[in-house]
């Protein structure tokens, strides 16, 4: 699990994206965590083998930082740039609807609570398929974060639809849909 490096063409395309939405469009709680993974993306605080969640270091090793870590560290500059994107539409909707302060605890809340419901399926699967190699994967980025803000985007704008791809996708299923796109894009 460690990134190369070279020329990382989705941060040259999530710079464009940001420049063309425009930084005084982006309220700041999004705005600073755009900046935030970046920046560790940039700057891991570790290789990502140490910040990964997964059953075998969070629960039975004991290091619980990796919850606070891991949500905001990814495996390469599309993991990035897929997910700052969706931050940056989620984000912006939601924390002009909710206010910043709001929208600031709702993240930090759903950043812990992603890894903590991850080990647990993850443990869950590995005693239920008796396959201790669940046990064993380990998993970063923000992906958890922006399918729980895309939740509650849907309870705050219910109805209408989005467009994953160039399909329109009710927005109660998009969700999914967008489980589905990343996978395909990015397996693993």
């Amino acid at each position: 699990m460690q990134r190369r490096r070279g020329v990382d063409a989705g941060l040259l395309l999530l710079f464009a994206q940001i420049y063309q939405f425009g930084f005084n469009n982006i309220p700041p709680v999004t705005l600073a965590l755009l900046g935030l993974n970046i920046y560790l993306f940039l700057n891991p605080i570790k290789p990502l083998l140490y910040v990964c969640i997964s059953v075998n270091e969070g629960y039975y090793h004991r290091d619980w930082e990796r919850l606070l870590f891991s949500p905001f560290h990814h495996a390469d500059d599309w993991h990035l740039y897929f997910n700052m994107v969706s931050l940056l539409w989620k984000g912006t909707k939601l924390e002009q609807r909710l206010g910043s302060v709001s929208f600031a605890v709702i993240i930090a809340a759903f950043s812990q609570l992603i890894g903590v419901v991850y080990v647990l399926v993850q443990l869950l699967l590995a005693e239920s398929l008796h396959d201790p190699s669940y046990k064993m994967q380990c998993a970063v980025g923000f992906s958890g974060v922006l399918f729980a803000l895309k939740v509650l985007n849907n309870h705050y704008h219910p109805g209408g639809s989005s467009s994953i791809f160039g399909l329109h996708v009710p927005n109660k299923y998009a969700c999914w849909a967008e489980l589905v796109a990343i996978h395909l894009l990015s397996p693993g």
